[in-house]
């Protein structure tokens, strides 16, 4: 089983900090389970000069003392100076120390004065040091308003930030190597590219006995984590998880959304707001409007294991229960390609750049009244327009005959005056012997398997 998988862009900014002769303030932050800590400790791992603390729900006392302990195992001399967070980062600073602070938000919880304390002591000593501070936090809220907005004390003051994203779907498939590209593709599309969720896989294991022991089954160390991560964050998530329940069904639209979880569609906009901030939902648009000004937006679950949770487990845990060792074949099999589906074509969205070459204005889902693209790619030459099928059966000539008809609706405010047009065709079983002439006699078309989009994500 893999056990630290790529994030080398990230370890290398953070060693340069390190290294730096300036005084360097990095902020660390992104969802829970992502492996921001892990991160950050597999980056000091040489180190003997990094004071790594984890800040946990405590009195503001009990956190200082705490520090203080980590920080003396690292400098001894710091046991000497005063229990107090300026005189003993001033401290550190004197040393060069790398400190990492991790779990910030709990401090702040219990001392707001310490973004403007450690803004005071930055300004007066540390910035002329060649000291490191990296805070590091789950709740992105907190880390937005209390460290990265305009309105705080600490703002203008990091040297780098680092928001932290799930794995690529080629890096989450070294938690499975052994499973074949629609395998991959499956189970990408169920764990997503969380770390902690992705250890949680026996690659020796079939993905059906994987979904059931981890998330299907109540001892499952999955079953209830998304429940689990939105009490967390949410005063009241009852009205959330119906909103995610929503969506998880296909519901895309405010309309559809509100009309499905029962709630009135002027407050709509507030819930999701909070879910966007909390990267579990995202608003995407058509690929050939402005983001700014477009009111054609739709909404999706961002996280994978949250759309599969609110789609096979949310409200069916007695169903559950009762189907057993058999919960993943009666359950989820029979709809699973239609679950996938979704994903896959954001997949063939993230790597198409790498697929067909070209100065990509922008790609993304293109649609206007009752037509619809999977994928529109917005290049310098002009127009690249996809369709995805996940299914059972080879893609023939007509979804390529389906897929020019549509794409001559796509009106374009940018499309050069000498544009071309090329087509894309993704399958899952391949295609037929028709299209794969077809696409041997024109050079406007490309045919592409599972592999060749798991080999355009870094995947083997």
């Amino acid at each position: 089983m893999a056990s630290f998988v790529d994030r080398k862009k990230e370890v290398a900014r953070l060693r340069a900090a390190y290294e730096s002769d300036e005084a360097e303030f990095v902020v660390l932050y992104g969802r829970r389970r992502l492996g921001k800590s892990e991160l950050v400790r597999q980056s000091i791992l040489d180190r003997n000069d990094a004071v790594y603390y984890q800040a946990t729900e405590s009195t503001a006392e009990n956190q200082l003392e705490y520090f203080v302990e980590a920080a003396t195992e690292a400098v001894p001399s710091v046991g000497n100076v005063r229990r107090d967070w300026e005189a003993l980062l001033e401290a550190l600073g004197r040393e060069e120390a790398v400190v990492v602070i991790d779990e910030f938000p709990f401090l702040i919880d219990a001392d707001e004065s310490l973004p403007s304390r450690l803004q005071r002591v930055w300004d007066t000593q540390l910035e002329e040091t060649g000291m490191t501070l990296v805070l590091i936090g789950s709740s992105i809220s907190v880390m937005e308003e209390k460290v990265l907005s305009g309105g705080s004390p600490l703002y203008g003051r990091r040297t780098a930030t680092i928001d932290l994203g799930p794995l690529s779907v080629g890096d989450a498939r070294e938690f499975f190597p052994g499973y074949d590209a629609e395998t991959a593709v499956e189970t990408w599309a169920i764990f997503g590219g969380t770390p902690y969720y992705l250890r949680t896989i026996d690659p020796e294991q079939r993905l059906a006995e994987n979904v059931r022991e981890n998330i299907l089954s109540e001892q499952g160390l999955l079953y209830s984590e998304p429940e689990f991560l939105l009490r967390t964050e949410l005063r009241q998530p009852n009205t959330y998880f119906s909103i995610l329940r929503a969506l998880a069904h296909g519901r895309r639209t405010p309309n559809e959304i509100a009309g499905m979880a029962g709630i009135e569609s002027a407050s709509l906009s507030t819930y999701l707001q909070k879910l966007r901030r909390l990267r579990l939902v995202e608003r995407h648009i058509p690929v050939t409007e402005s983001p700014t000004s477009s009111k054609r937006g739709r909404y999706r679950i961002a996280a994978p294991l949250f759309r599969f949770w609110f789609r096979f487990v949310y409200g069916q845990q007695d169903r559950l229960r009762l189907l057993g060792e058999d919960a993943f074949e009666e359950l989820v099999a029979p709809a699973l390609a239609d679950y996938v589906s979704p994903l896959f074509e954001r997949l063939c969205q993230q790597t198409l750049p790498q697929l067909l070459d070209g100065q990509y204005r922008a790609v993304g889902q293109w649609w206007y009244k009752e037509h619809e693209l999977d994928v529109l790619g917005l290049s310098d030459a002009g127009l690249v327009a996809g369709e995805c099928k996940f299914t059972e059966s080879p893609v023939g000539e007509g979804v390529l005959a389906d897929l020019e008809r549509t794409t001559t609706e796509v009106r374009w405010s940018e499309e050069p005056a000498d544009a071309t047009t090329r087509y894309a065709l993704f399958s899952r079983s391949g295609f037929t012997d028709d299209l794969r002439a077809t696409a041997r006699e024109r050079t406007d078309v490309s045919l592409f398997e599972l592999e060749d989009v798991l080999g355009a994500t870094g995947g083997r």
